[in-house]
C-alpha cells in the first residue's frame, strides 16, 4: 500500500503543490473527508430506515455488503491518494492548479480510482501534474482513453514511443516498414499497429503510408539527445511511414517513459540519405556541443 502521508503535511508543500491538493479536495468532495466517508453514512442511514420500518435487526448479509462496500471504497481512496501523492512533486513552481475545471478533475478520479498498480499510477500521477502545470494540456477524451488501457497496452506504447523523432518540434512516429526488424524485435509489428489503430491511438495506412509536406528548405530533427539538421534537395516533402499519431497519441507522449534504441538513429539517417532525396548533416549530441 502506497504512503500517502505528503497529503496530510499540506503545509510542507510548495505553494502550487497546496493548491492543487485544495482543488482536487473541493471537486471530489475532500481527500482529507474520503468519499467513503459520505457514503457509508449514507449507507447507515438507509440501514436505519430498514430496522425503524421492520423492527428487526439488519440481516447478516446487509452487514456483509456494508463491509464489503467500505473495503472496496477504502482501496479506492488509497488509489486516489496514492496518485495525488505522485503527482506533487512533479507540479512546477509556476504551475495555475487554480485554473483547473473542476468537471475534469472529478472525471480524471473517477477515471483512475480503481488503479492499483504502482507503474499504471505513475502514468495516471504524471496526467494530473501536467494538468496542473499547463490547464487544457490534457482532454477528457484522453483521460477516458488512458482509463481504458490495461498494463500490456501501456507497455506496448512505451515500445512504440522508441520511434518518435521530434521534426520542427512536432512528435513523428517514424515507421517506415511494419515488416522490419528493427520495429519488430522491439515489440511492434503490423498486429500491434493494428491494434494501436483500432482502439484510436493512431492511424495506420499499411499501403500508402504518410507525408510531411510544405517544410522549409532546412530543417531540424531530434531523436532523444541527438539533434540533426536535413535539407531537401527537391520537393520539400518528407514521407515519414504507415502510421501517424492522434490527438490522443500526441498528449501522452510526454507522460509514457522510453528509451532510444541507438541503431535506430542510424537506420533512419541512413534511409533518408538514401531513400528520400535529403541531405543529411552531422549530428549534434544535444547539450554538448
Amino acid at each position: 500500500m502506497t504512503d500517502t502521508t505528503a497529503l496530510a503535511n499540506i503545509g510542507e508543500l510548495s505553494k502550487p503543490a497546496t493548491v492543487l491538493v485544495e482543488k482536487v479536495s473541493d471537486a471530489i468532495g475532500g481527500i482529507f473527508k474520503p468519499w467513503q466517508i459520505r457514503r457509508v453514512a449514507q449507507a447507515e442511514a438507509e440501514a436505519e430506515k430498514i430496522r425503524a420500518v421492520s423492527q428487526i435487526e439488519i440481516s447478516k448479509l446487509h452487514h456483509r455488503a456494508l463491509q464489503r462496500f467500505v473495503a472496496e471504497e477504502a482501496k479506492r481512496q488509497n488509489n486516489i491518494e496514492a496518485i495525488t501523492a505522485k503527482a506533487l512533486p512533479q507540479v512546477d513552481e509556476n504551475a495555475q492548479p487554480q485554473n483547473m475545471e473542476d468537471d475534469w478533475i472529478t472525471n480524471f478520479f473517477d477515471k483512475c480510482r480503481l488503479i492499483s498498480d504502482d507503474e499504471m499510477q505513475s502514468l495516471w500521477s504524471k496526467v494530473l501534474a501536467g494538468e496542473a502545470n499547463s490547464p487544457g494540456k490534457y482532454s477528457k477524451r484522453t483521460v477516458n482513453f488512458l482509463g481504458s488501457l490495461d498494463k500490456s497496452d501501456a507497455i506496448l506504447l512505451q515500445a512504440l514511443y522508441k520511434f518518435i523523432w521530434f521534426i520542427e518540434g512536432e512528435a513523428t512516429l517514424l515507421i517506415y516498414n511494419s515488416e522490419a526488424e528493427i520495429y519488430n524485435k522491439h515489440g511492434i509489428d503490423f498486429s500491434s499497429l493494428q491494434h494501436l489503430d483500432e482502439i484510436g491511438f493512431l492511424t495506420f495506412e499499411s499501403l500508402r503510408g504518410f507525408v510531411a509536406d510544405k517544410l522549409q528548405k532546412n530543417i531540424s530533427t531530434v531523436y532523444y539527445d541527438k539533434s540533426i539538421n536535413i535539407e531537401f534537395e527537391n520537393k520539400n516533402d518528407l514521407p515519414i511511414g504507415v502510421a501517424v499519431l492522434s490527438k490522443i497519441g500526441k498528449e501522452l507522449e510526454p507522460i509514457c517513459s522510453s528509451k532510444p534504441i541507438p541503431e535506430f538513429f542510424d537506420y533512419i539517417i541512413e534511409d533518408w540519405a538514401i531513400k528520400k532525396g535529403v541531405r543529411v548533416f552531422s549530428p549534434i549530441l544535444i547539450g554538448k556541443q
